[in-house]
């Protein structure tokens, strides 16, 4: 598991370190965000999928989720719960579409 971990983690540095143009230098950032994602990401369901069966409310960890994507990005809450009902758990796509969905939102 340990091997595994590590290359989910060495992958999304990588794509981080590419999403913020490949220039040198944050490499240990770029390190320590990729394990904190994918220790959350191993941690929290990302998915109205994973709501309560009873309700469809969604469990308070996912909550967190929902408002860290908000915030990281500048989306509004029910924007960031629409990327994640829609996307799944496929998070390099949530992150990608809420960035671009502010991007919109400046022009």
């Amino acid at each position: 598991m340990g091997d595994e971990r590590h290359d989910k983690i060495e992958q999304r540095a990588y794509e981080i370190w590419q999403r913020e143009g490949g220039r040198d230098g944050d490499h240990e950032r770029h390190w320590h965000q990729a394990e904190m994602e994918i220790d959350r990401e191993a941690a929290l369901p990302l998915t109205a999928g994973d709501a309560m069966p009873e309700t469809r409310e969604i469990a308070g960890s996912d909550v967190l989720t929902v408002e860290d994507l908000a915030m990281r990005t500048g989306i509004s809450g029910d924007e960031a719960q629409e990327l994640i009902d829609r996307l799944g758990n496929d998070r390099a796509a949530i992150e990608q579409a809420a960035r671009s969905l502010k991007a919109r939102q400046r022009i």
